[in-house]
Order: C-alpha cells, then structure tokens, then sequence
C-alpha cells in the first residue's frame, strides 16, 4: 500500500520541487542580517522588496501611496547565498505566512516608531524613511520619502500583519488610524521581485545611520 502511495504522490512531489528549484535571479554576494549594526544589505532589500510590490496593490484599492515600510529583525530567517536565488532561497528567508498590511499612522506613533527602532540597537528592515542619529543616539534629522518628517501629518507604513498584532513588542501600531490588509504576503512580494531582477545587489546604504 505504501508503495502504491508514493508512487501516486510522486509526481506531485516532483512537480513541487521543481518549482522550489526554479531560478528567478542571482545574487552577486552572501548577504546576512548580521553585516550592519544599523541597517543590512538584506534587510534594505527585504524592505525595498515590500515598498516596490506592494505601493502598486495599495494605491490601486486606495488611491494612496506607501510612505514606508517597518518590518522586524527578526523576520529575517536565512541568508541569501552567492549565486542562483531560487523559491526555496525566499522560503527560507521568509518561511512564515504573514501578509502586507499597510497601517496609518500619525507623527506621535511614527516618532514612537523611531524610539523603539532606536532602543532596540537592531538593524529592523526600514524603507523609504532616513534617520540619522547624532553621536549620543539622539535624533538628528528624519525625513520620509525625502521630505523632512512633519508630526503633524499622518504616514502610511507598509508591515507585517504579525507586527500589527503588537508581535515583537511594537505596540505603536496599536495606534493605527486605519489598517488595509493587501492580501499579499510578504513572501510572495520577495519572489515577484525576485523574478523582475536579473541579479541582486543591495547595500548597506544611509538610510539608518550615527554621525560619526
């Protein structure tokens, strides 16, 4: 009877392995969440990754843009090695199944935000905020989307659904004026921009860093 199993789940298993192993891009380095005390070429990624798949969902519903993206640290589950980046390669990056969803904040929570990035001393995946942080990790300057940060405004950030339940203790998003869940995991974002790069290259660049 087993042998009758295996041999009627065979096909199946090795038409899912050969999609696991399909190729999407390459990567020109070995990139790990560890190479950067305030922010990583694979976390940079991860959250470019986010803006660029889901900006186009988002405003398409709303009519909105994506200000930013706040993911966690944590979220980051495995390096990208050299060479072909498969499926498999952002399963396990990304093995969970949580979704986009955007969140609207006001300048308190976003200021809440940059506190709790701040205190944690970890490079969290950000995009499409800078902050720059004086000598003694005060705040020198924030700004979104190229514009200084004005608290008087309210931002959309684009996260993890797991992180809007108040996950790894960012209880800011408790404060959201509005959530849209954009029915997009993050995974699948990570494989849709897999598949438009020839080859991944992301650098650890100014977007969180201390004046020296």
């Amino acid at each position: 009877l087993n042998s009758e199993i295996e041999a009627f789940v065979k096909p199946y298993r090795d038409h899912i392995k050969k999609d696991l192993d399909s190729v999407l891009a390459y990567s020109a380095n070995t990139y790990s969440k560890s190479d950067g005390d305030f922010n990583t070429a694979i976390g940079n990624f991860m959250a470019d990754a986010v803006f660029d798949e889901a900006n186009p969902v988002f405003k398409m519903r709303t009519g909105k843009n994506i200000d930013m993206v706040m993911l966690n640290y944590g979220s980051i589950r495995s390096s990208i090695s050299k060479g072909n980046i498969t499926i498999k390669s952002a399963y396990r990056v990304m093995p969970f199944e949580n979704s986009i969803a955007v969140v609207e904040l006001d300048g308190e929570s976003i200021l809440e935000m940059v506190h709790y990035v701040i205190t944690s001393k970890r490079a969290h995946p950000l995009g499409g905020i800078q902050v720059i942080l004086n000598m003694d990790s005060s705040i020198h300057s924030i700004k979104i989307q190229g514009k200084p940060f004005n608290i008087d405004e309210h931002y959309y950030i684009a996260t993890s659904d797991y992180l809007v339940s108040g996950g790894d203790d960012m209880v800011f998003f408790k404060n959201a004026l509005s959530v849209t869940d954009i029915d997009y995991k993050i995974r699948n974002a990570m494989i849709d921009y897999f598949s438009k790069v020839d080859t991944l290259s992301p650098k650890v660049d100014n977007r969180y860093y201390k004046l020296d």
